[in-house]
């Protein structure tokens, strides 16, 4: 996997973060720099753990699905980032509140980092090196965490179901691409 399919794919994780920062950002009078980062550690940590869960899950079964692996790739991001694109057409509004609550944030970084464990179950399929796609995926997180907060305060709700959706699109065209270089290349 290139450098620039891993990015591709950190942003579309990143996504879903991104949008809750925003959200959180949104509560806030004016940027809080130390909650920032706080909501960024929780997200970028989370977007770390999880894909190394779901690799460790999935190594453990590569040789026996190596045959299926491009398929099972293609639905995974294709059900992840169809999800994402369903919920950012939602239009139920999120609320959020300025805090930084280790309760809240634990559950707010487990929910946002789930389609995180699935990509880490097709990188153990694509056999791809976890360290360092898993430290790319977490700072990737915890950059676009922080600035969707500086956004939330700045800018609104107006682009947070637009970086869903964007994130959903993303991981939908990576599972297509894999598909087809295993089919065809």
């Amino acid at each position: 996997m290139s450098l620039i399919e891993l990015f591709i794919i950190a942003v579309g994780l990143s996504m879903d973060a991104f949008a809750v920062s925003v959200c959180k950002g949104l509560s806030m009078q004016r940027i809080n720099w130390k909650n920032a980062i706080i909501i960024g550690l929780y997200f970028g940590g989370f977007q770390m753990l999880m894909p190394l869960t779901g690799y460790t899950l999935g190594i453990r079964f590569r040789e026996a699905i190596t045959a299926y692996d491009h398929w099972i790739a293609f639905i995974l991001l294709g059900i992840i980032g169809i999800n994402m694109i369903r919920e950012s057409r939602d239009p139920e509004d999120a609320t959020c509140t300025p805090t930084v609550h280790m309760a809240e944030m634990l559950i707010l970084a487990v929910a946002t980092s789930i389609d995180a464990l699935a990509v880490g179950v097709t990188f153990a399929f694509l056999q791809v090196r976890i360290a360092p796609a898993i430290l790319f995926i977490g700072a990737t997180t915890f950059t676009l965490s922080v600035f969707g907060v500086k956004v939330g305060t700045v800018f609104g709700n107006r682009y947070q179901s637009r970086a869903e959706f964007a994130g959903g699109l993303i991981l939908v065209l990576m599972g297509c691409k894999i598909l087809i270089e295993h089919l065809f290349f």
